[in-house]
């Protein structure tokens, strides 16, 4: 078998125009060895003129597809790599949903578990834009210093929160290359920032929550009602299809979330375990889908008319027409409200109800408090029901200890 020695390669790059489309690109070329030593011409469209209009923007993204066809060079030519090229590869291989616009809406998840969610990809896409490479991106992998990186998050106008995050996906920009073997030291991981809250969050007491059931109707008051009392996320609130709900044993199986109207499986094996309702709440929920124009089992529970029911809701959209105008008019309430209040509301009515530090966590559904909770102790499935059920009728205005057929 003939040996072809490994050389680093720049490839080539040129501007063509498709027959069909019309459309003029950017295509790259370059040499594949293959099994037998032999080589093989390959080519790559890096995009069109119209997204790269001149030969340095297109030959910048054409660095990261570079690093793919050097994978066999020899790292001491590799060493050079600059920030900006390693964000590039990055988005290619881990954002691909989002660069490469392959999740459309009502989209389901791929095979693959190891790839982020849609709404993970496109805020590492923001933040990748708008704050870290306009910052670092003349900078080479190892011109990067801690402290610099922490003197720059400083300055920057956001909350701590945020601050936090974007230290970690520079992390993650690391790490990746280390994965890849660019780079053996990751300086980001010695950066200081803290992600404590500038805000405590809202939390809306009993009465404000019963004023505001008060003043909703059908869709909005069966879903602000399931989530004030259950502590549902969202996306699972809005993923929910009618075959997920157990009438006959008082149960919500939790098998998607549903973020920027695509579908994805839910985070951790907490997320998924099933959440108990009061029949009090099954009779709201039945009675509206009684009432909806989509209630078959493969049916969304809160399907969107404008959709004709083939997606939910859009979140912003029920709370935008129906929940702020009785929070801000009626409840007047200043204070920031949003769909995760509720959340933040049922773990605080829980502990003023006295309900263990346990039961709390596996109502709200979090991967974990303390390892030795977690491996040594589980919720008993009674007392999350009752603790379930004192919050809705705590804000459902329901007589503690009267009976449920009266």
């Amino acid at each position: 078998m003939r040996r072809v020695r490994v050389r680093h390669q720049r490839g080539s790059l040129q501007r063509e125009k498709r027959q069909k489309s019309g459309e003029t690109v950017w295509v790259f070329r370059w040499y594949e060895v293959q099994l037998d030593g032999t080589r093989r011409y390959r080519k790559a469209v890096i995009g069109t003129v119209s997204e790269f209009k001149t030969e340095a923007e297109a030959q910048k993204a054409a660095d990261s597809l570079r690093l793919d066809v050097n994978e066999q060079t020899p790292r001491q030519k590799l060493q050079a790599i600059s920030f900006e090229t390693l964000v590039e590869h990055y988005r290619q291989h881990e954002l691909p949903d989002v660069v490469h616009g392959t999740r459309p809406l009502g989209s389901e998840p791929g095979d693959d578990d190891t790839r982020k969610s849609y709404s993970t990809q496109l805020t590492y896409q923001g933040y990748l834009r708008k704050w870290i490479l306009p910052r670092w991106r003349s900078y080479r992998l190892t011109e990067v210093k801690p402290v610099q990186v922490e003197q720059w998050l400083k300055s920057l106008p956001m909350s701590k929160g945020s601050k936090a995050k974007t230290r970690n996906i520079m992390s993650a920009l690391y790490s990746h290359a280390q994965r890849w073997e660019w780079t053996t030291y990751n300086p980001i991981r010695h950066v200081r920032q803290s992600a404590k809250r500038a805000r405590i969050p809202t939390i809306l007491t009993p009465q404000q929550l019963k004023e505001l059931l008060e003043n909703l109707v059908d869709l909005p008051k069966t879903a602000v009602l399931l989530g004030a009392s259950t502590g549902l996320r969202v996306g699972e609130l809005l993923g929910l299809k009618w075959e997920d709900i157990d009438f006959e044993n008082l149960e919500l199986r939790l098998t998607r979330d549903v973020v920027k109207q695509r579908i994805e499986r839910c985070k951790t094996e907490a997320s998924r375990k099933p959440v108990p309702i009061d029949a009090a709440v099954a009779e709201i929920l039945w009675e509206w889908r009684l009432r909806c124009a989509y209630n078959q089992p493969k049916d969304w529970v809160f399907a969107s008319p404008a959709r004709r029911g083939k997606q939910p809701y859009w979140p912003s959209s029920i709370y935008r027409v129906y929940l702020k105008p009785v929070l801000e008019n009626i409840l007047k309430i200043k204070e920031p409200v949003g769909w995760h209040t509720l959340r933040h509301s049922l773990g605080t009515l829980m502990k003023a109800n006295g309900e263990d530090v346990k039961t709390i966590q596996e109502t709200l559904r979090h991967a974990n408090f303390k390892v030795t909770m977690d491996v040594y102790t589980q919720g008993i499935t009674a007392i999350r029901r009752s603790a379930h059920s004192k919050v809705v009728r705590q804000i459902m205005g329901i007589e503690e200890g009267k009976d449920d057929e009266e």
